[in-house]
């Protein structure tokens, strides 16, 4: 038995290009059985915008799950942007998780936005200012929420979801300034914590596609402007007691975008 998982993330939609993603996303049943948007649904965060999300995503005729990005919450308007993608039919999942009856086994799935911080022996760390101190706790507790979701469910095939990375792999090709921007390790230690198959991430837009965390849970980057394309497709598994990524296709009709 095969679930089929379609992915894609940093969309950021507005009035200027919503509808772009329709012609592929109408053939989505027949190519996956849920998609997930890792995170930056928008481009500022605004309420409009998420209408314009609503518009694209919502009945596809698949589940659709996502987190949140950082632009989703550059207007302050989370709730707002929350309620019209759930009005809509999209789950929005932060620091918790799911599970959903597909035809080829259950599939959790735990998201969470995540944070920056950097990576193992060049990160930011708990000490110091009180603004660094808040900058590491959000990160760990984010981690934290994303680690606990994970373990909880009950689940064949369990799958991460975020914005930020959990592995410096994926940011290959982004300046290595920013790499504390882009992700933190404290995520790649929350999914080794749970037998995780999969995990998703966005965020960076001049990444790399495929990565793994120091357990060997397979990371992709599912940016659009890594993918190319409106979604891509990952396979999970003959053997859900031993689920692997067993292939990855250009899921629906690919564009070139402006």
């Amino acid at each position: 038995m095969v679930i089929r998982i379609a992915a894609v993330g940093d969309v950021h939609l507005d009035e200027d290009v919503v509808g772009r993603f329709r012609p592929a996303l109408e053939e989505l049943p027949e190519q996956a059985d849920v998609l997930l948007l890792a995170g930056d649904l928008t481009r500022h965060g605004t309420e409009a915008e998420a209408r314009c999300v609503a518009q694209e995503f919502g009945g596809l005729g698949v589940p659709v799950v996502t987190v949140l990005g950082n632009h989703d919450h550059q207007c302050d308007q989370v709730p707002q942007v929350v309620a019209t993608l759930q009005d809509a039919g999209i789950a929005v999942l932060e620091g918790d998780g799911m599970v959903l009856d597909c035809p080829g086994g259950r599939l959790g799935i735990a998201g969470v936005k995540g944070f920056g911080g950097g990576f193992a022996g060049r990160c930011a760390s708990d000490f110091g200012e009180p603004e660094m101190k808040a900058f590491v706790r959000t990160t760990t507790e984010a981690a934290d929420r994303l680690g606990a979701a994970l373990r909880s469910l009950d689940c064949d095939v369990l799958v991460a979801l975020t914005h930020y990375s959990p592995v410096p792999d994926t940011l290959a090709g982004e300046p290595l300034e920013i790499y504390p921007f882009l992700g933190c390790y404290q995520l790649g230690q929350a999914i080794d914590s749970a037998p995780t198959a999969l995990a998703l991430h966005g965020h960076a837009h001049h990444g790399s596609e495929r990565g793994a965390t120091p357990g060997g849970v397979r990371v992709r980057n599912v940016a659009h402007p890594v993918i190319k394309q409106a979604y891509s497709v990952f396979h999970l598994g003959e053997d859900l007691d031993q689920p692997q990524v067993s292939g990855v296709t250009g899921g629906g009709i690919q564009h070139t975008w402006s």
